[in-house]
């Protein structure tokens, strides 16, 4: 894949893709346009931070929601499952991420990241874990990884899951508020994408098995904060997006044992204003796919495989959190970002993004619930 550059400096962000209001600069080098091609069907009314959701063989919907409750949505009504572990709901934390496995009509196994209090430090760390659901109950837990050490900061927890078509789970866990100290070391949780085996158990092909002190479920290293994560079913290529500072969120092509950089470059700068470095570029070090100036702060991600939308299909779908609207980013053969859509603009702050069993597109959004995307 083609490194796609941005032609602003970053002295130029102006945008924190926390939320805050700022003044904009300017606009990225690929302009955005709003579409008023697509209007929404409300699928899962009034939910207040759909953080997660997978389908079930049978169509009903898994859905997280931050702040401790998994909802089985089936025939219309919604139910709470019992038996989730203990969990930190602080800052950024929270019920995070849900996936079924691969052969989860065999296995039954259900995939679930959280910010867990395991461990005696004070605080929460992103953990990985799978259950079964027996009825309204998760059973059979098992956590198959906790990074440490906890941390009180409510910050960057990631968490993102997919699977590859080999028997491996692949999964994100931010730098928690520790830019200086985690990304960049690989004897450190945090910061990384990860990748086990479906029972947890570490791949010996994994590029840092056997590194003194490493820890071994490394994929990816010198990430800030992955919310969104895709695998593409034909080639098998993962693509994380993840916030940036004040400016350069990010798409990385995700490659075995590669640093991603944060941070010690960035296009990013400071909340403050000040720079975080100088540099941009470095030998040894990624470049992004693409990244957005101002930051929209990109949460979900999905690649539109389905005929149910033509005129999406081979391109990528990101919620803004920061913007309130879903993203459209159309690339070209050398997967360069040519052109940005605003669908469903204004509908509200879009955490998660996923295409349905069925085609269609599904769309979380704080406050209001699961909708479906409709093309007018």
């Amino acid at each position: 894949m083609k490194t796609y550059l941005s032609v602003l400096s970053f002295l130029l962000i102006s945008l924190s893709s926390c939320g805050q209001d700022q003044q904009e600069v300017k606009e990225n080098d690929v302009p955005i346009t709003v579409s008023e091609a697509y209007t929404y069907e409300t699928v899962v009314p009034d939910l207040t931070n759909p953080w997660g959701m997978t389908f079930l063989p049978d169509g009903s919907l898994l859905i997280t929601e931050k702040e401790g409750k998994l909802i089985h949505y089936k025939n219309d009504e919604k139910t709470e499952i019992s038996g989730l572990p203990e969990l930190s709901n602080r800052g950024q934390g929270g019920l995070l991420d849900i996936q079924i496995a691969p052969d989860y009509a065999e296995s039954g196994w259900i995939y679930i990241t959280y910010s867990s209090t395991q461990g005696e430090e004070k605080g929460a760390n992103t953990a990985l874990m799978r259950a079964k659901l027996s009825g309204t109950q998760l059973t059979d837990q098992q956590i198959l990884y906790k990074a440490s050490p906890n941390t009180t900061k409510g910050q960057h927890f990631g968490s993102r899951i997919v699977f590859d078509d080999a028997g491996h789970v692949f999964f994100t866990a931010g730098e928690r508020g520790e830019r200086d100290v985690n990304p960049q070391d690989i004897t450190r949780d945090n910061g990384k994408v990860y990748r086990l085996n479906l029972d947890g158990s570490i791949p010996q092909d994994n590029p840092f098995v056997g590194v003194e002190n490493a820890k071994e479920a490394i994929w990816s290293y010198g990430h800030r904060n992955p919310q969104g994560m895709i695998i593409n079913p034909e080639t098998q290529e993962i693509w994380v997006h993840e916030h940036g500072p004040r400016g350069g969120d990010e798409i990385n092509v995700i490659k075995k044992g590669a640093n991603y950089g944060w941070p010690v470059i960035t296009y990013g700068i400071n909340y403050s204003g000040t720079p975080i470095t100088d540099e941009t570029q470095k030998e040894g070090m990624e470049q992004p796919l693409y990244y957005w100036v101002p930051s929209i702060a990109p949460s979900g991600f999905a690649l539109v495989t389905s005929d149910a939308y033509p005129e999406l299909k081979g391109n990528l779908l990101v919620g803004s959190l920061k913007f309130v609207y879903l993203e459209a980013l159309y690339l070209n053969s050398n997967d360069e970002v040519i052109k940005r859509e605003k669908l469903l603009d204004g509908i509200g702050r879009v955490r998660n993004v996923v295409q349905g069993p069925d085609g269609m597109i599904y769309v979380g959004v704080e406050g209001v619930g699961i909708v479906k995307l409709i093309k007018k």
